[in-house]
């Protein structure tokens, strides 16, 4: 019989948060699986700190018996009402800039903030933000999509930053950026092309979960691939 232990999905209801959630499930490697998105009870809304201050409180009272071990924060912009990735800096907008960062690196900070402190300082944890590869400033080729290039690259220097903390509390903690490659999603959809390697939800959760079951201590701080590899920043 397995020790109590618990996986959280953060963005539950998205493509690749519900894919994940379910091979969670199946994998069968920790007692309770837990899900949070906007359409959840709680529910948690990254753009608004008092809604992850409520679900921190109500995975509190989840996990009590059960450490928090998995944790996988699936949430993430590209095009809103906001706008879109720009081609240019003609295209650059305020808002939707605010929008990419808020979306992309503040309310996954403030879920550091608010969850961090439920992680157990002895044992195994696994910490995983779904970030992209083009926010990696050594692999950008190509230009544009500023704010969400911007933003994720943020993201990877937050959880870079976080790794080092987490280790200083637990040694056995790894905190990982993960890209999960192009999955077919709301988010892709407007983005979709010829040749364009674009996975199935339940595909890409498969992958992302066999490098979450791979991690190493000396994973943390890494911005990693969907095939295990690590991307240069």
């Amino acid at each position: 019989m397995i020790e109590p232990s618990t996986a959280l999905v953060l963005g539950s209801t998205g493509a690749i948060g519900s894919a994940l959630q379910a091979a969670l499930a199946q994998a069968a490697q920790h007692t309770q699986v837990l899900g949070l998105s906007r359409q959840s009870a709680p529910a948690l809304d990254l753009l608004d700190e008092a809604s992850i201050e409520r679900s921190a409180d109500w995975v509190a009272s989840q996990t009590a018996d059960a450490p928090l071990r998995t944790l996988v924060v699936a949430t993430g912009s590209l095009h809103s009402a906001q706008g879109m990735p720009e081609k240019s800096v003609s295209q650059l907008n305020a808002a939707y800039l605010q929008h990419q960062f808020a979306a992309n690196v503040i309310g996954p900070m403030l879920v550091m903030k608010h969850i961090f402190k439920l992680l157990p300082s002895r044992g195994p944890v696994r910490i995983a933000f779904l970030s992209a590869k083009v926010g990696s400033i050594g692999h950008n080729a190509l230009g544009g999509w500023y704010g969400y290039r911007s933003a994720k690259a943020a993201l990877n220097q937050a959880v870079k930053t976080a790794s080092i903390e987490l280790t200083r509390r637990n040694k056995q903690s790894v905190c990982i950026a993960l890209h999960p490659g192009t999955v077919a999603s709301a988010l892709s959809a407007p983005f979709g092309k010829t040749g364009l390697n674009v996975r199935e939800p339940a595909v890409a959760a498969a992958a992302l979960l066999q490098v979450l079951q791979n991690l190493k201590p000396e994973d943390t701080g890494a911005l990693m691939n969907h095939d295990g590899t690590h991307l240069p920043w």
